[in-house]
């Protein structure tokens, strides 16, 4: 052994305790899981330098971090016993002194009589521990010192039982993993996901794209040199901790390439001599970081017909489905058994002889612990703590439309590894992407339709930022309505070829109906605990009164004499009514199926149980019992404020430590205000540029870190037409500001604030009038595009600094703006290159054209000024978001923007209920796509145009009808002096009939007079 060995004691001590704590409480509860052993054996022999540890490897490396060969240990409830060499025994003496004894037996390997003493040593204090010895009965081990031992035992092993204790130390000790552990695991999980995600997907692109010819053990072993490339770690987008030292990886598992119809789905498989194949590409490796281990493996599809990419997805249906169910308290069968019922009750159930009869094991400092072997007949329950790899699969499944000879047959495989928690699991290897939109490349698309990407790249109206766009002036008077009515064309032809590609994706992504269950959380009826034990009641319940305890948020009520607890989540509201001398407290309870409204719907997953609907008591003392209802009171709305205050924080993230410049002065941006603000003061401070992210300080303290990785867009708005110059941060998830949530962070200076005059502020006072106000209005210019230069190149910094995360400086076109009410106020919107933004007031506007799956226009119609425009987004869980109120001058000017932004968009003349509609698509996507998708909002535009054309055609007159029209006109107009006579007494008789002006005015004074409105207005006259 080296001399840098060192042993960390303390965790030795601890993890020897938490075995012996196991033994011994196994032992009360009759020996159900060690089997009554008085001790056990655990025997090294020679060192075998391979990839796949045994348990007795596993125990060395968990206590000692180390592997001891030649070693005996011989563990007791009361102590430990280990027999080594002199070397070994150094660095194992520091271990002495503990809450369990350690004793250290040293003997020379080639003394071969002090070694048999030792041992004999240890028979004695085997025999004297009981009859039963514990055993590593599947480990094979060698050496001489293995020999040795195995004479000395068996000489007394008739008089002694072994018993297996292997499936005991990895459920008792190392199955649940403490911090250290689970650290080390997630970093050699993100150094998996690293080399997966950031090295083999470009490499296998590149071999595709180019149609190389390299195989499936050259492309292995480009894996495999890939862990000596400390670069390339230190640059991973999955960030390791800190202090990831990477010469401490190694390969456990591959890494394996497999395609062309010849897969092994086993650990044991290596990459072969044949050339990747065009098909389906299965890789997977796994690694061991400080002797922990992950399990990663992908499959990836080449121009896959519909019956592979349906198995595929009910494949990553089927792991999801196992990944979600594995937490604390489940059987590891059951888990197996709900995964294989997915398989049953899908369209292809004659997939299920294909599935991997093993999905996966437990993981940690062995490759496979077979004792958490995922199958149907492992009655095992899983705990928190414990990590697991989920390994599914389709094993060799026929394909009834081959593209070739090599795909007549293919398998499908992924494996993750995953930690369980008391509530869901947390996957250490998602950076690596499974989805189909990931997994799936199509290039025989590609190679058909050549001609639109030529033409895209020709047309100068479609992109991010169309010429068309820029309008000279916005009086429709002077537009040349030949060239509007020529774009419109354009833009309808354009328009229904992307409304088809919408439709095509939607069915292709949503090709399985699911019962009304897709994508959408199911509602889960709470179950909630106020005390585990009776001692953990309050005093006060002995006096059979109504105690409302705080602390455990319970009510408890006396019924039949005893103290019965209700969680206040369990109570829906309380009333008290007085009735003669008695009091009455009325109690409602939540329960299912009260049907009073969407809140109060709540499942349970027995449907025959019975529910508690309302108690009432009554009293004589009506003081205390109001005083107890306004407790109830109370503490419910604390249980709803608490619980709000929870649902918001939910996507907030707890960011990783900002790495600061250590070497160097950071680059720095002075005299900028943030907002949100860190207090109500309005204090400037100052940003600095770290290794990782942006640091915002001011002169008390107050700190804002935002990581790179956090990122989502990062905005520079400059002053013109501003009052204030914006760097501003969109994240990807929300972080906390003081008290509250933010999505967005914004750094900016005003531009027309003295403070910041860098000219001195030194005023000529012999100069007045014009002549100081033109140089007034230069300086300001001046200061402006400084300002601007100043904040464009620290934005610019940022960018170079974070040059890994896959971003850049996003400017607004303020030539394409608009405005409109995002929110309350109206303001200025301004697309980007990637986004339509509003930064200048709060709250912000930022939407992310990639996520927009369609935007429909409303109020559209003839007469109104104004119209209104909402965006519908690819994830139809997120609420569309709606810009009202922009001016009917800019509806061109809009179209032609989404349209050169390929986003499908319709209109019509009503706002729509999108609650409705969203909750509609949400229930079964599917069936939306499969009834035309998004084709009903161009139906409804289409319907108004229809009958706007037929009010017009009413008034259309056939020739024949207008000659008759002009016959009749040119009869009527010969009349005579009598017909106009009789006319005239016609209508003096009319006037006659009614009353004249003079009579009506008096008769409207007479009313004034009455109402008192008269003397008002004299009043008023009077006082002029």
């Amino acid at each position: 052994m080296s001399d840098e060995v060192k042993i960390d004691g303390q965790t030795f001590h601890d993890r020897l305790s938490t075995l012996v704590s196991a033994w011994k409480a196994d032992k009360r509860n009759n020996d159900a899981l060690f089997g009554g052993v008085g001790s056990i054996v655990v025997l090294m022999g020679k060192n075998e330098n391979t990839a796949q540890y045994q348990k007795s490897n596993a125990i060395h490396y968990w206590l000692l971090g180390y592997e001891f060969p030649a070693t005996l240990m011989v563990f007791t409830t009361e102590a430990l016993w280990i027999v080594t060499t002199p070397k070994k025994a150094k660095h194992l003496e520091p271990l002495k002194g503990g809450k369990i004894p350690v004793e250290i037996l040293s003997a020379p390997p080639k003394d071969a009589a002090q070694k048999s003493k030792f041992f004999e040593r240890c028979l004695d204090l085997i025999k004297k521990s009981g009859k039963k010895v514990g055993v590593l009965a599947k480990d094979t081990i060698s050496g001489s010192f293995v020999d040795d031992w195995r004479t000395a035992f068996g000489e007394v092993s008739k008089d002694l039982e072994e018993v297996d204790v292997t499936p005991a130390i990895s459920i008792a000790a190392m199955a649940v993993k403490d911090e250290t552990e689970l650290r080390n695991l997630r970093d050699s999980a993100r150094a998996s996901t690293g080399i997966m995600a950031e090295f083999f997907v470009e490499e296998m692109s590149e071999v595709l794209d180019a149609d190389k010819k390299v195989t499936h053990k050259q492309l292995s072993k480009k894996i495999d040199d890939k862990i000596e490339d400390a670069k390339f770690f230190q640059n991973l987008k999955s960030k390791v901790s800190s202090d990831f030292d990477y010469t401490q990886l190694d390969w456990i598992y591959g890494p394996v390439v497999q395609s062309g119809g010849s897969y092994d789905l086993k650990l044991s498989a290596v990459a072969n001599e044949d050339n990747l194949h065009a098909g389906t590409i299965i890789a997977g490796h796994g690694m061991r970081y400080k002797s922990y281990c992950s399990m990663l493996a992908r499959t990836y599809l080449v121009d896959p017909n519909d019956a592979q990419e349906n198995a595929y997805k009910l494949l990553l249906s089927v792991h999801d489905t196992m990944i979600k169910g594995a937490r604390d308290g489940v059987v590891i069968k059951d888990l197996y058994n709900k995964a294989v019922s997915v398989i049953k009750s899908s369209k292809t159930p004659e997939l299920e002889k294909h599935f991997t009869k093993n999905a996966g094991a437990g993981i940690g400092i062995e490759t496979k612990d077979t004792v958490l072997s995922i199958n149907a007949k492992n009655t095992r329950v899983l705990k928190d703590g414990m990590t697991l790899y989920i390994a599914t699969g389709f094993a060799d499944v026929e394909n009834p439309k081959s593209q070739d000879k090599k795909s007549k047959n293919y398998s499908l495989f992924i494996a993750d590894t995953i930690r369980i928690r008391k509530e869901d699991s947390a996957v250490f290897t998602h950076a690596a992407a499974s989805d189909t939109g990931s997994v799936c490349f199509f290039f025989k698309d590609d190679e058909e339709e050549p001609q639109p990407k030529k033409q895209s790249k020709k047309d100068p109206k479609v992109g991010a930022v169309a010429a068309s766009n820029i309008t000279k002036t916005k009086l429709r008077a002077e537009r040349t309505t030949q060239a509007d009515e020529g774009a419109e064309q354009r833009r309808r032809e354009h328009q229904k070829e992307l409304a088809r590609k919408k439709q095509q994706e939607g069915l292709a992504t949503y090709s399985e109906a699911t019962g009304g269950a897709n994508g959408v959380a199911q509602k889960k009826f709470k179950k909630f605990e106020s005390y585990k034990r009776d001692n953990q009641f309050p005093s006060k319940v002995k006096d059979l009164e109504i105690v409302v305890d705080q602390k455990a948020s319970t009510v408890v009520l006396p019924i039949y004499g005893r103290p019965t607890p209700f969680h206040i989540q369990t109570i829906k509201n309380v009333s008290k009514t007085d009735e003669g001398d008695w009091a009455f407290l009325r109690i409602n309870f939540l329960s299912p199926g009260q049907g009073v409204g969407r809140k109060d719907d709540q499942p349970f997953e027995d449907p025959n149980a019975h529910f508690v609907r309302s108690i009432t008591l009554r009293s004589k003392d009506a003081d205390h019992m109001e005083m107890v209802s306004n407790q109830i009171t109370e503490l419910r709305k604390t249980a709803v404020r608490r619980e709000q205050e929870k649902k918001d924080l939910e996507d907030v993230i707890e960011q990783d430590k900002l790495v600061e410049v250590r070497n160097r002065k950071p680059v720095r941006l002075d005299a900028v205000f943030v907002r949100p603000a860190t207090d109500s003061k309005r204090i400037s401070g100052e940003v600095e540029i770290h290794q990782n992210g942006l640091r915002y300080m001011d002169h008390r303290g107050s700190k804002i870190d935002v990581l790179f990785s956090n990122v989502k867009h990062l905005f520079f708005q400059p002053c013109t037409h501003e009052l204030i110059v914006i760097i501003h941060v969109h994240l990807k998830n929300p972080i906390m500001i003081g008290k509250k949530k933010a999505k967005d962070v914004q750094f900016y200076r005003e531009a027309t604030d003295m403070q910041f005059d860098e000219t001195g502020n030194r005023k000529r006072k012999h100069r007045y009038g014009d002549e100081e106000e033109f140089e007034q209005e230069q300086e300001e210019r001046r200061k402006r595009a400084q300002l601007d230069k100043t904040f464009k190149r620290f934005a610019e910094e940022v960018q170079a600094a974070a040059r890994d995360e896959g971003w850049g400086v996003d400017v607004p076109f303020r030539e394409l703006g608009y405005n409109g009410v995002p929110n309350r106020s109206n303001v200025y919107m301004q697309p980007t290159a990637d986004c339509l933004v509003q930064l200048t007031e709060p709250p912000f506007t930022v939407i992310t054209l990639d996520e927009i799956e369609v935007a429909h226009l409303e109020r559209v119609q003839f007469g109104l000024k104004n119209f209104d425009m909402v965006f519908v987004f690819k994830d139809y869980q997120r609420p569309p978001v709606h810009i009202n109120t922009i001016p009917v001058e800019s509806l061109e000017q809009v179209k032609e923007w989404l349209d050169s932004i390929n986003i499908a968009y319709s209109e019509g003349p009503l706002n729509l209920n999108w609650g409705t509609i969203m909750k509609t698509i949400n229930a079964d996507p599917h069936d939306f796509f499969a009834e035309g998708g998004w084709s009903f909002l161009a139906a409804e535009s289409d319907a108004e145009e229809e009958e706007d054309e037929e009010e017009e055609s009413a008034f259309e007159m056939s020739d024949e009808e207008l000659a008759a029209s002009e016959e009749s006109s040119e009869d009527d107009s010969d009349f005579d002096d009598d017909a106009s006579a009789d006319e005239g007494s016609e209508a003096s008789d009319e006037e006659s009939g009614g009353e004249d002006w003079d009579e009506l005015e008096k008769k409207a004074k007479k009313k004034d007079r009455e109402g008192g409105l008269e003397d008002e207005d004299s009043g008023r006259k009077r006082k002029r």
